[in-house]
């Protein structure tokens, strides 16, 4: 059932709230702001992949705060073991049995910092929660908590100590965003303000899990026209034709793109989705599923979705 209109107005007066919160953590990235909250709305998960220092973490630990989320954070290094990431069982002399001790995923919100420093065998240990919102252990299932939202941090690939993490790890997020360096207004007021960290310590929060959860369950139900699902499905066939990508989007990618789409919609205050919501988040969504047919290629994640978009007309 879709929500009364002065419920969705008091809704998005949170989100706003919520978005000019951090905004005054992280200054000048309010679009990077807005595509994280949307893929927090639409169920995914977020991947942000940047220089050291940019703020990155910063970011992830004030969505938390703000968020009314709980919050873990795994420090990914290439000894890291999946055990260290899921929980341990240990044998209890006591009862004559294994009990299960959790690990720092059981949060709602699970920062994986640095996620390709870690070896493969280590990033996998996020496939299962990321996709089915549990974990198995010695055949035992364990859900995760409500919502659950991984936010992951990926050094660039030229870096030294990094594994590249492999095609079935990236699409299970729904976006990959970069942050880049402050303009230099913005990097002036962070020389000149107070620290970061004293800022998260005091940032209240404006919202909280349950009324997240509501939203969740009314984004799908934003209206998209019969002529916004062609345009999803051309630009899916666009990548699949093999004049430009090696492999082109799966349908779980234009599902994710079709959900965002309507993530970003109901924040931009919009009753159906637009073309040009579905545009704002592409790159976003469809940038790291992308690889160009040339190896030589050097055009990065958004090049290559403003590419996509350029190939393919409005229906």
């Amino acid at each position: 059932m879709n929500a009364r209109p002065d419920s969705r107005d008091a809704e998005r007066t949170r989100l706003e709230l919520a978005i000019g919160r951090l905004n005054e953590v992280v200054l000048g990235k309010d679009r990077e702001i807005r595509l994280a909250i949307a893929c927090l709305l639409a169920r995914g998960h977020l991947l942000i992949e940047d220089i050291p220092g940019v703020g990155k973490t910063t970011l992830a630990h004030a969505l938390s705060r703000v968020l009314g989320l709980s919050y873990q954070r795994i420090q990914f290094t290439s000894d890291l073991l999946p055990a260290d990431v899921i929980g341990v069982s240990v044998y209890d002399r006591a009862s004559g049995t294994f009990q299960f001790h959790r690990g720092p995923v059981f949060a709602q919100l699970l920062l994986a910092d640095e996620v390709n420093r870690a070896t493969p065998k280590a990033q996998s240990a996020l496939l299962e929660a990321m996709e089915e919102r549990q974990i198995t252990v010695d055949g035992v299932s364990h859900p995760l908590p409500e919502p659950f939202f991984v936010v992951a941090t990926q050094n660039p690939s030229f870096q030294v100590g990094t594994f590249p993490l492999p095609e079935s790890q990236l699409d299970r997020f729904l976006m990959r965003i970069e942050l880049g360096y402050p303009a230099g207004v913005h990097e002036r007021a962070l020389l000149k303000g107070r620290d970061r960290r004293d800022l998260l310590a005091a940032l209240p929060a404006a919202l909280d899990p349950e009324s997240i959860m509501a939203l969740q369950q009314r984004i799908p139900d934003l209206h998209a026209s019969d002529a916004l699902l062609d345009y999803v499905q051309a630009l899916t066939r666009s990548s699949r034709d093999g004049s430009q990508f090696q492999s082109g989007l799966s349908t779980r990618a234009a599902i994710s793109l079709l959900r965002a789409a309507q993530a970003w919609a109901f924040l931009e205050g919009h009753t159906g989705v637009l073309p040009e919501d579905l545009q704002a988040v592409l790159p976003a969504v469809v940038g790291h599923r992308l690889r160009p047919l040339d190896a030589a290629d050097r055009r990065g994640p958004g090049e290559l979705a403003r590419a996509l978009l350029e190939a393919v007309p409005i229906p």
